[in-house]
Parts: C-alpha cells; sequence; structure tokens
C-alpha cells in the first residue's frame, strides 16, 4: 500500500470507530431525547461500516473475494433515518410505525436486492456479454458502471432534508412547541448533509461526464474523507446535546383557570410598570406574590404559563428595560454602568452581567449603544 492509502485508512478508520462508540453511547442512553438518539446511532453506525468496507478495499478485501458477497452498500437508507432522527427530537411520543412507515425504507430494500443481484451474476460471468442475462447485463451496467448508487443515495438525503426542514415550522401547536435555540445543532447537521450530498452529486458528474466514470481515486478518496469527518463531527455534536429539551408541552388551561392565571398576570404587570417593584433588590418570588394578594405558586404558574418566564427572568427583564431607560437620559452621562445597574435593582455585579448575558445575548457593555 501507498503511503497515501495508508494515510486515508487510518483516517477512515478513525471516523468509523468514533461513529460507532458514539453511536453505542447514544443508543443506551435513556434521557428525554432516547427515540432521536436511537435514529442519530443508527445512522453513525451506517456511517461507520459504510467506512469499515472502504478500509477493507483498501486493504485488498472485498472486492472479488468471499467477503465481495457480504459487504453490500446501504447508502440508499441515510435520507430516511435522518428524517426520522429529526420528527423524532421535534414531535412529542414519536414512535415508528412500520404499518405507515414502511414506505420510507422501500429504497433500501430496493438497493439491497439490486446489490445481491448484480454479485450474483459473478457466479454466470465469463468475461463475455453473452454469458449474462439481458437484465443481468443492464443491471451490471446502471449498477457498477453509471453513477446511480451515489446520485440515488445523494438525491434522497436532500428530499428528506427538506421534508426535515418542514417539520420545524409545523410542529407548534396548543399543546407543544420547538425551542428554537435548541434546534440550532440539528439544522447544523441538515446544512452539512445537505452541502455534502450536493458535493457528492457534483462529483461524481464530473468523472462520469469528463472522465468516463473511472472513479479515479483522486475524486473517489474525498467522498469519503468528508463521510469520516461528518461521522465524527455528529458523533460529538450528538453526544454533547443528547439531554437537550427540543420540545416544550403547554399547559392547556380551562376557562376559569386561564382568567385567574390572565387576573394575577394584570396584577404582575401593574406593579412593575405602575409601582416599579423590581426596583427593590431584595425583591422574592414571596414577597411578591404577597404584594398582590396571590399565593406563591399561582403566581409561579402565571409566569410560566402566561410570560413563559421563571421568576428571576421575569424581574430582570424589567430591570434590563429600566437601564436602558436610564442610559438614554443625559443627565446619567456621569455614572457607571453598574450605578445605574443597581439603580434599576441589580443588587450585584455577578447577577447584573448573568442577567444581561442571558436575555439579550450580548455582554453589559452593549447596553450603552
Amino acid at each position: 500500500m501507498k503511503t497515501s492509502e495508508i494515510l486515508l485508512a487510518i483516517l477512515l478508520s478513525i471516523g468509523a470507530i468514533q461513529g460507532v462508540i458514539y453511536g453505542v453511547i447514544l443508543w443506551k442512553n435513556k434521557n428525554i431525547n432516547k427515540t432521536a438518539n436511537k435514529f442519530l446511532a443508527v445512522i453513525l453506525c451506517f456511517f461507520a461500516y459504510r467506512l469499515f468496507v472502504e478500509v477493507l478495499k483498501l486493504f485488498g478485501i472485498g472486492y472479488y473475494d468471499a467477503w465481495y458477497h457480504i459487504l453490500l452498500e446501504y447508502n440508499w437508507i441515510y435520507g430516511a433515518l435522518i428524517f426520522f432522527f429529526v420528527k423524532a427530537y421535534v414531535t412529542p411520543k414519536f414512535r415508528l410505525i412500520l404499518k405507515q412507515d414502511w414506505i420510507h425504507f422501500v429504497p433500501v430494500i430496493i438497493e439491497f436486492v439490486w446489490s445481491n443481484f448484480i454479485k450474483s451474476q459473478n457466479f454466470f460471468w465469463d468475461g463475455s456479454k453473452e454469458s449474462l442475462s439481458w437484465l443481468g447485463y443492464w443491471g451490471y451496467v446502471v449498477w457498477m458502471q453509471l453513477p446511480t448508487q451515489y446520485i440515488v443515495s445523494a438525491a434522497l438525503i436532500l428530499f428528506y432534508i427538506y421534508k426535515s426542514e418542514k417539520l420545524f415550522s409545523k410542529t407548534n401547536s396548543e399543546t407543544h412547541e420547538i425551542i428554537v435555540e435548541n434546534t440550532k445543532w440539528i439544522r447544523r447537521v441538515l446544512k452539512l448533509m445537505k452541502y455534502y450530498s450536493i458535493a457528492v452529486i457534483v462529483i461524481v458528474s464530473i468523472d462520469y461526464v469528463f472522465f468516463n466514470y473511472a472513479f479515479n481515486r483522486f475524486y473517489h478518496y474525498p467522498i469519503f474523507i468528508g463521510m469520516a469527518l461528518i461521522t465524527y463531527w455528529i458523533g460529538i455534536e450528538g453526544f454533547n446535546k443528547k439531554d437537550k429539551q427540543v420540545i416544550k408541552l403547554k399547559s392547556i388551561l380551562d376557562p376559569k383557570e386561564k382568567l385567574q392565571l390572565e387576573s394575577i398576570a394584570s396584577k404582575l404587570t401593574n406593579l412593575m410598570v405602575e409601582e416599579k417593584a423590581f426596583k427593590n433588590p431584595d425583591i422574592t418570588l414571596s414577597s411578591l406574590s404577597k404584594d398582590i394578594g396571590e399565593k406563591s405558586y399561582l403566581t409561579t404558574k402565571c409566569l410560566n404559563t402566561v410570560f413563559e418566564k421563571n421568576f428571576n427572568d421575569f424581574v430582570n427583564g424589567y430591570r434590563i428595560e429600566e437601564l436602558k431607560s436610564l442610559l438614554r437620559d443625559p443627565k446619567n452621562n456621569n455614572f457607571t454602568l453598574l450605578s445605574l445597574a443597581f439603580e434599576a435593582g441589580f443588587n450585584s455585579k455577578a447577577s447584573f452581567n448573568r442577567a444581561v448575558k442571558k436575555l439579550t445575548g450580548r455582554p453589559p457593555s452593549a447596553l450603552k449603544n
């Protein structure tokens, strides 16, 4: 083997091993995203398998020996797995129902049957076209001498990515909604797979049109190096985000309870806007509830349901707006940002910094602008 082939084998092996390790970890994970993590685990394992096949071929295993009839391609399953991975993440209590979802796996069944059929032709082929049936010959041509496998695989991935992206706009309802911030990593995965699939189509098309589909290694290797890097990256992303909650269930209130919480919300708003209760640095949930004449658990429920905030974020939001107002007043130009923050109700520099970064996503100094 050449040095370049040894390095390639090492790189692909690292990606494959990484895929298996993270695949096992995600499969065994029992958190709220366990179904989605299982689909991601299967994706990683199929990627890892494909990389292992290429590594074996680099060592001359799996071309026309016994392994040739065992090592099959499963390229047409990636798209469906990506779709179900996303659907499981953004759909409450998602379950795969084969009676309904079997159609998504038809492409890989076709690929499996076709691949086995083509490989079986080696038992009849004596080097001449006449030794094969019409179907065997043209099946071989379409499968081996045209970029069918890669074009169809990439097209399926692009199709299912399109379906996956539409899921993000369909899953908000009266009972639940998507936490957009926690889906960014999934969107990055979809974007990466989209660009990778387009690159594969471009590479094999150039190879077919200009090089008679010789599949020169100069074009061949980047595809699998890209797959190794994607496997490595998705494994890390999936592992780090495995506990991220993507779906937030909404409380379903009866009319009487809704009216009660809206009344509490009105009291809270009035207390903050008219009396500026947030300027009290020692304000607590208990004292706030006492001021509006409500029990603490009802105040908490109102904050979570009506304002969709916890107590600290609710109060600090008013403090930040007050601070902005103070900064706009020319009379306060000689005061430091921190002193004005204390004036707005914050009781420490640390709590002020944390609140601003959490609620605005920017450093406190950005408030001056």
